[in-house]
């Protein structure tokens, strides 16, 4: 997971909108988002080459949801993956406090990475790189390959669009949401960020939604929470043209 952007009590009737992107390699193998046989408790996709997941939920209420940190100088190619905390979390029956500590104590296990992690009235962020952990408050927020609401152009461009449309739009529309998700648009090289990339590749991917022959946006996901706590969950899987090959719809009733 790349990027994602969250609404947090900006409107009565969702108190809670995650529209998040997965990005990645279009070679590395994929299943669409679905109750796990071997986890019944989770609904996620799932990374097939290392097992772990990038967003998930279970019917309990618990969120989580992963991106990486673009810090490629650090990078250890020996460290264990990052997807595994997402299932971890799901899976876990520990307090939000204890996680975090364990958390905190393997920080150095994995390479950089930020969680966010709770449930749909309480979520926050953990980055392994400063061991620190961010409540998620009341606003628009958005998470990409940096620290939590780091004012990347995309995160920017992301969350200004998500506030705009939760202040105006009567209806939530699934499709609007997906409109942001879909968006192209790559940032003036004046405001491209430095990660220890080549500019050109800052320039590839610093759209909200990414398109390369080898590389792009494998997935893009909405989670929309009611204020009874029933929820909905859409996901669109697309191929390396950007074209939609696949959607997985799901609905819960979260406690």
């Amino acid at each position: 997971m790349c990027i994602l952007f969250i609404a947090q009590r900006q409107r009565k009737d969702y108190p809670l909108i995650i529209a998040a992107n997965r990005d990645e390699f279009h070679a590395r193998p994929t299943q669409s988002s679905h109750i796990w046989s071997s986890h019944p408790p989770i609904f996620a996709g799932k990374d097939l080459q290392a097992g772990g997941t990038w967003m998930g939920v279970t019917r309990s209420g618990r969120i989580a949801a992963l991106t990486n940190i673009r810090k490629p100088d650090s990078e250890n190619p020996q460290a264990r993956s990052r997807g595994e905390l997402v299932v971890r979390y799901l899976l876990s029956q520990s307090s939000d406090s204890a996680f975090t500590h364990e958390l905190s104590q393997q920080a150095n296990q994995f390479n950089g990475y930020n969680l966010l992690f709770g449930t749909w009235q309480k979520l926050q962020v953990f980055n392994n790189h400063r061991e620190q952990v961010e409540s998620v408050s009341d606003g628009v927020h958005g998470l990409s390959n940096a620290s939590f609401n780091a004012p990347w152009p995309k995160v920017s461009r992301g969350v200004g669009a998500l506030t705009e449309y939760c202040n105006n739009a009567i209806n939530l529309e699934e499709e609007a949401l997906f409109a942001l998700l879909k968006d192209s648009t790559q940032a003036p090289d004046e405001l491209l960020p430095t990660t220890g990339i080549e500019q050109a590749w800052e320039k590839r991917l610093s759209p909200i939604f990414i398109q390369l022959p080898e590389y792009g946006t494998r997935s893009s996901t909405l989670l929309l929470v009611k204020r009874d706590g029933s929820a909905s969950w859409t996901e669109r899987t697309f191929n390396r043209e950007g074209e939609q090959i696949n959607q997985a719809n799901a609905l819960f009733q979260f406690i």
